[in-house]
């Protein structure tokens, strides 16, 4: 059998934590949201606060290399937005 291995890019590795990262704030926002014991929900959000920063450090990073670049927001979509947020707030 031929051992064959496979090295990801910094890239790669990047891209991976970075959709780990998500799924996880994800679940732990579940999590704090909804807790029954206060001691229990402050411990879930500070970890979801540290995941957050977590994939902070890793957005910028990405984007410093250029690895990940959001596309800018158009000026009429977002004022459509607050026009729709504002009129459904009403």
């Amino acid at each position: 059998m031929a051992n064959t291995t496979q090295t990801l890019t910094e890239k790669q590795i990047l891209q991976d934590s970075l959709m780990s990262q998500k799924q996880m704030t994800g679940a732990y926002n579940t999590f704090a949201g909804e807790c029954v014991s206060e001691q229990l929900r402050c411990a879930m959000l500070n970890i979801l606060d540290d995941e957050h920063k977590i994939q902070s450090d890793i957005f910028c990073t990405m984007q410093q290399n250029g690895w990940y670049q959001p596309e800018q927001a158009d000026q009429q979509k977002i004022q459509q937005a607050r026009q729709k947020l504002s009129s459904s707030q009403s």
